[in-house]
């Protein structure tokens, strides 16, 4: 009796271990909320025509973000995120370096991918995706710095396409409730115009191509 218990009890645990898989089924719509690091991995061109071997560097920003991912097959899904993250141009070497914070910006990137998840029917389910991504600059503003070594400052930014991919990892908690780890890489250039009193206009190439890092829940629908 005993030995028929244990049975029995292994397989109702089998059983319930078995249930509380989410996997991933065409039709399902997950929904994540990432805390998420934007690292770009700046580089810039000189700041023209005044300081044109001087170049900027883009602070880190960390935020919430949320994104929706539709699976259209088994392992196949497309997903969009949503999230804004603010950031700082600074100088980094002579007359700009010494002024230090020269702007700073609002970033709006919506990026859309198509993912294609391994093993759908698993526990572990990773992914990878790959896609296109439009980038949004604003309430770009000058620093109180900058503006107090050349005058009023009018700072614009052009907004920006390019590509993304992404590789991640789902781990189920329950059926409908799981963590998620996500690192993406965006194609971001964008030109940086700074309209001064004193000196006139400059400009500034800049590559943000951040690399995106988060860390979150994902909830089944």
């Amino acid at each position: 009796m005993k030995t028929l218990a244990l049975k029995c009890s292994l397989l109702l645990a089998a059983t319930a271990i078995g249930s509380s898989a989410a996997q991933a089924e065409a039709g399902d719509t997950f929904v994540r909320v990432r805390a998420i690091m934007v690292a770009p991995t700046e580089s810039s061109g000189g700041i023209l025509p005044t300081f044109p071997t001087e170049e900027v560097k883009v602070n880190n920003s960390v935020m919430p973000e949320v994104d929706i991912t539709h699976m259209v097959t088994d392992n196949v899904g497309f997903e969009l995120i949503a999230a804004t993250t603010k950031h700082n141009a600074s100088g980094t070497t002579g007359t700009t370096g010494g002024i230090g914070k020269l702007a700073s910006t609002w970033v709006l990137p919506p990026t859309l991918t198509v993912q294609y998840h391994f093993s759908p029917e698993a526990k572990v389910r990773p992914y990878v995706g790959a896609g296109v991504n439009y980038t949004i600059f604003y309430s770009e503003k000058a620093s109180s710095g900058l503006e107090a070594a050349v005058g009023q400052t009018d700072v614009n930014m052009k907004d920006s396409f390019g590509w993304a991919a992404q590789a991640g990892i789902d781990i189920d908690l329950n059926k409908k409730m799981f963590l998620n780890f996500d690192v993406k890489y965006i194609d971001i250039d964008t030109t940086a115009r700074l309209a001064t009193t004193a000196i006139g206009t400059q400009r500034v190439k800049i590559s943000l191509d951040p690399i995106v890092v988060g860390v979150g829940l994902g909830f089944r629908f």
